[in-house]
């Protein structure tokens, strides 16, 4: 016991050596991870940035290890998620690696000392934290989105009322909103700008954001520009459409809620309050039921 705890502690100091020596050689970084500690390095926290740093050497080596699809699927989620903390691809690799490590360092260290359920939780915590926070972040970014996006078309409707073009009317409206759906708007017109069409430009902010309501929104403008129906009258209908859909959702999850607010209170607060009422009625009565039972 006391030789394997004595290997895995000589295990850690080196590895927290060799990450030392990596980061102050003056080696060259990939370009993504470069770009994303200098430029990035603004979005992020200095522990975050800490972390970058010391695993940003066995990024190449993780990304290899995840192979193409894995590394492809990574950067739509990440497209998805908006780069959260200015993450991208190479980040998420050194994260994974300085997480991984800590995970298996710290599931050695509870395992040797009895903690099995503890080091399992500390191994798992290691390897998939960092999918954690980019799941979160994809639900919090698709959540803002269709929030904003029907009030968003109400407006971008009456600019192009007033006699604007829609090229001109998403730029000006654009500039007034501030979040993702507004990033996401200057991605697409940026896209535009650099000679992409706007069809295929509108097919990658399909690409890049997992929403219902971004897809339908793109789909309708699509075939309204087939079909050559007006692009005011497009823009209202897909606005009225998906506030009627959050409605629906809002009363199907309202719904949804009723079973689990009964099971709550069918297992938790009616036995509470059973035992409350009978505790209050035994001494409040004064009987003494141990002379009653003998």
């Amino acid at each position: 016991m006391g030789l394997l705890l004595a290997v895995v502690l000589g295990l850690a100091v080196y590895g927290v050596f060799q990450g030392i020596r990596l980061y102050r050689a003056d080696a060259k970084l990939p370009g993504d991870l470069a770009i994303a500690l200098e430029v990035g390095a603004t979005r992020t926290t200095a522990v975050g940035s800490g972390i970058d740093r010391l695993g940003m050497r066995y990024a190449p080596s993780v990304l290899r290890m995840m192979g193409p699809k894995r590394v492809d699927a990574i950067r739509r989620r990440l497209d998805m998620a908006g780069n959260p903390g200015g993450m991208t691809v190479d980040r998420y690799a050194a994260r994974r690696a300085v997480y991984g490590f800590l995970g298996v360092f710290a599931c050695f260290a509870l395992v040797i000392r009895g903690q099995l359920p503890l080091g399992i939780f500390a191994l798992v915590f290691g390897f998939f934290w960092t999918d954690v926070i980019i799941r979160a972040a994809i639900r919090k970014r698709r959540d803002d989105i269709e929030r904003t996006l029907p009030d968003f078309l109400d407006v971008l409707a009456v600019v192009v009322s007033a006699g604007l073009g829609f090229r001109q009317a998403l730029e000006r409206v654009a500039e007034r909103y501030k979040g993702p759906w507004a990033d996401e708007l200057r991605i697409t017109l940026r896209q535009m700008d650099m000679g992409v069409s706007r069809r295929e430009a509108f097919d990658h902010l399909r690409r890049r954001n997992d929403s219902d309501q971004v897809s339908m929104f793109v789909t309708a403008l699509q075939q309204g520009e087939e079909l050559g129906a007006p692009i005011v009258d497009t823009l209202i209908q897909i606005a009225n459409d998906m506030r009627r859909t959050d409605s629906q959702n809002a009363r199907r999850n309202a719904a949804k809620a009723v079973p689990k607010t009964t099971l709550v209170v069918t297992m938790v607060m009616l036995p509470a309050t059973m035992i409350l009422i009978v505790l209050s009625f035994y001494y409040g009565s004064g009987v003494d039921f141990g002379n009653i039972l003998g």
